[in-house]
C-alpha cells in the first residue's frame, strides 16, 4: 500500500529526518520533507488548506510531525491544520502540546498512578525551603520547564545550594521543577521507544564521567538493554496517558520501581537505532501502514 506522507521538520539533513525519508522511500511511499515554519494556513470554512512557498500543498494520507521545542506553538498549529484536512497525524497536535508541557505531563501521569520522582513546583521564593524538604531534601535536581536535551538541569548537592539556585531561577522569572535525586539510578536512565502502544526498542543511557545527565547530547553513551515487564508496562502506560502513538519515554530505575522522567513527542532516532541495531524508522512506517487510510482521490493542491 503506497501512502503519500509529509514529514514536518526544520532540517532535512538531520539524522532522524533523513532516516524517516529514506525508510519511507524504501517502502514505496511518496514522502515529502516540509519545513514547518514555511507552512502557512488558509483557515477557510469547509476547506482548510496549507500553503507552502506560494502553492497549496496536496492532500497527505499521513503526517509525521518532528516539532522542536522552540516552535511548539506554531508547529502544533500546522499539525492541527493537517488534522482539519483529514490527514492521519502520527502524533496529534493536542498530544504534542500536552507532552511538551513538563508540568502538565507530570500532573497527568500522577493522576493515572504512573511512577514519578517526587516533584515540587512553586511560584514564590519563600516557599523554597519547604518545597525542597517535601521532595526529600538535598541532593535534588532542579529543571527548567522549557529545557531540552539536558539543558537547564542542575544537581544541587546541599539544601542551601538548592535554595540559592531556585531563588536565582525565580529571580529570572523562570519556571522550574524541583525533583528528588534518585541515587540508585547511578547516572543512568532507560530510553524506551514506543510505537503504537508497544516498546519497539530500548537502550540504557549512561552519563559521561563527572556528569549526572545521561543525555547523549551531553556526552552520555547508549547501549541496548532488556526491560523488565514493569518497565515496559510503565513506558506504554505513560505514552497512552499522553495520547502519543510515537514517543520516547525516559525511565529511572529506582528502589520503588521504574519512574518516568519525561515523555518526548519527537524522540531522536540516531541513538536508539545505533545502540539497538533496530530499524525504528521502518517500524514507524509499519504503524502508519496499519492505521492510515489512503485518500481515494488526491485532488488537493498540485501534488
Amino acid at each position: 500500500m503506497s501512502v503519500k506522507i509529509a514529514i514536518l521538520s526544520r532540517n532535512a539533513s538531520l539524522y532522524s529526518t533523513h532516516r524517516l525519508k529514506e525508510a519511507g522511500d524504501s517502502r514505496g511511499h511518496d514522502v515529502d520533507v516540509i519545513d514547518t515554519l514555511h507552512c502557512y494556513m488558509d483557515i477557510t470554512r469547509s476547506r482548510p488548506t496549507v500553503r507552502y512557498h506560494g502553492e497549496e500543498l496536496p492532500y497527505y494520507d499521513a503526517v509525521i510531525p518532528r516539532i522542536g521545542a522552540s516552535i511548539t506553538f506554531y508547529g502544533t498549529a500546522v499539525v492541527r491544520q493537517f488534522e482539519m484536512m483529514g490527514s492521519f497525524c502520527v502524533n496529534e497536535s493536542v498530544a504534542i502540546s500536552r507532552a511538551r508541557d513538563k508540568l502538565r505531563s507530570l500532573q497527568l501521569l500522577s493522576r493515572r498512578d504512573v511512577g514519578l520522582p517526587r516533584t515540587g513546583f512553586a511560584n514564590r521564593a519563600e516557599n523554597t525551603h519547604d518545597l525542597i524538604r517535601h521532595v526529600g531534601g538535598a541532593p535534588v535536581v532542579i529543571k527548567l520547564l522549557e529545557g531540552t536535551q539536558g539543558l537547564g538541569v542542575v544537581l544541587a548537592e546541599t539544601n542551601k545550594a538548592a535554595e540559592n539556585i531556585v531563588e536565582a531561577f525565580m529571580g529570572l522569572k523562570a519556571n522550574i521543577l524541583v525533583q528528588e535525586y534518585v541515587a540508585e539510578s547511578g547516572g543512568s536512565d532507560l530510553r524506551c521507544f514506543v510505537v503504537g502502544q508497544k516498546v519497539v526498542a530500548a537502550m540504557k543511557r549512561t552519563a559521561a564521567p563527572g556528569e549526572f545527565r545521561s543525555n547523549l547530547h551531553r556526552g552520555g553513551h547508549g547501549e541496548i538493554c532488556k526491560l523488565t515487564k514493569e518497565e515496559r508496562a510503565t513506558a506504554v502506560k505513560a505514552a497512552r496517558v499522553m495520547g502519543l502513538n510515537v514517543c520516547g519515554v525516559d525511565l529511572l530505575q529506582s528502589a520503588n520501581g521504574p519512574l518516568v522522567m519525561e515523555v518526548n513527542s519527537s524522540p531522536g532516532l540516531e541513538g536508539i537505532e545505533k545502540s539497538t541495531g533496530k530499524d525504528v524508522a521502518g517500524l514507524i512506517y509499519k504503524f502508519i501502514e496499519d492505521n492510515a487510510k489512503p485518500h481515494k482521490t488526491r485532488t488537493r493542491g498540485k501534488g
